[in-house]
């Protein structure tokens, strides 16, 4: 039988003062830590949902998982907790856990951890990833379609990496429909600001902006409040169509069960090695979310066939020209970005309005 066990930020710190022996670590036990609540309806829900997937399709297994953990050494506490109960893998799901990770695993070097991105490995801490890019590039082709005024929005959590791909990607896809289309970002500073994001979307509609993207941890007060609004939004991590069918064109979820058990599968097997694993559209941990009704056909139709062509690897979003906010090339014509650059991404693309710092 599985257990699953959702812990708080405040209980996991409360406990971690009274740790119990150090136990042989399992690799039946899989412990997660999540940066967020897990019912946030999105990315902390994506992963849960891989924590499930796994519940559901491996034999034997038991997992934890503790919510709401900061980007701070308390999650080194945390995961220290989970391998002193036993837990001999841990999925450390957000973007700042990575240096604790590779902290505890110098430490403990029968644990397995598994981060969600990153370019950093050790001896026994591995990477993997979603590449939602292709997907945020066909949002954007709907988007650039769909807006009436060629101002587009995307309200972002942090000014990292991963945020930098998904605007530039949507962006480009919007260009590629409306040359002269905009896109304006507004940052939050935090994963989860509800009251930020409600102010940004007020913000937005109020200058005329009439599709709003976004990348933050839940896209719940987004598309509600685009609904109030009368404007349309781009969802991110979970489909949440049915919250605000009116405002709701498409989005991009994660599928993350399907690797999550391949690479548990691995290190039961004893074949698991430190390393970058990544998948994306085509390899189905990145999905387009349906169209919302709003979306005409033929549309729909452009978007579909854009699609096949990335899928089938005859089209590249990252292949050049790409020109950067300054004007400066970023890749040239007959061009593609490899993985390390668009990994380590650190400027905004022409035609985005604001700033990577």
């Amino acid at each position: 039988m599985t257990l699953k066990h959702l812990l708080s930020a405040a209980f996991a710190a409360a406990i971690a003062f009274a740790p119990p022996a150090l136990a042989d670590p399992d690799m039946k036990k899989i412990g997660f830590v999540y940066v967020g609540p897990a019912a946030d309806y999105g990315y902390n829900t994506s992963m849960d949902l891989g924590r499930q997937y796994l519940e559901e399709n491996m034999e034997g297994i038991e997992t934890t998982a503790f919510e709401n953990i900061p980007e701070s050494a308390e999650v080194e506490q945390v995961m220290e907790r989970l391998i002193k109960s036993g837990h001999g893998i841990i999925f450390a799901t957000s973007y700042g856990y990575l240096d604790y990770a590779i902290s505890l695993g110098e430490k403990y070097p029968d644990v397995k951890f598994l981060h969600a991105g990153g370019l950093k490995t050790s001896a026994n801490v591995g990477t993997y990833w979603a590449d939602s890019d292709d997907g945020m590039y066909l949002a954007g082709m709907v988007a650039g379609a769909k807006s009436k005024s060629g101002k587009l929005g995307f309200i972002g959590a942090f000014q990292i990496p991963q945020l930098f791909r998904s605007i530039n990607a949507f962006t480009l896809g919007a260009q590629s429909i409306n040359p002269d289309a905009t896109v304006t970002v507004v940052w939050t500073g935090g994963w989860w600001e509800p009251q930020k994001e409600a102010e940004a979307v007020n913000a937005f509609a109020d200058e005329g902006i009439d599709v709003i993207a976004e990348q933050v941890d839940s896209p719940i007060t987004i598309a509600q409040t685009a609904a109030k609004r009368g404007v349309y939004m781009i969802g991110k991590d979970v489909n949440v169509m049915d919250r605000a069918p009116e405002a709701w064109l498409t989005g991009v979820s994660w599928n993350w069960g399907p690797m999550m058990k391949d690479m548990v599968e691995e290190i039961h097997a004893g074949t698991w090695e430190p390393s970058h694993v990544r998948s994306d559209l085509a390899g189905g941990a990145a999905v387009l979310d349906p169209f919302g009704e709003g979306v005409p056909e033929d549309v729909r139709e452009k978007v579909l066939a854009k699609k096949e062509e990335i899928v089938s690897g005859s089209f590249d979003i990252w292949s050049g020209p790409i020109v950067a906010q300054d004007g400066s090339g970023k890749v040239e014509e007959g061009e593609v970005m490899d993985m390390e650059a668009v990994e380590t991404m650190d400027f905004l693309v022409e035609g985005v309005v604001g700033s990577t710092s």
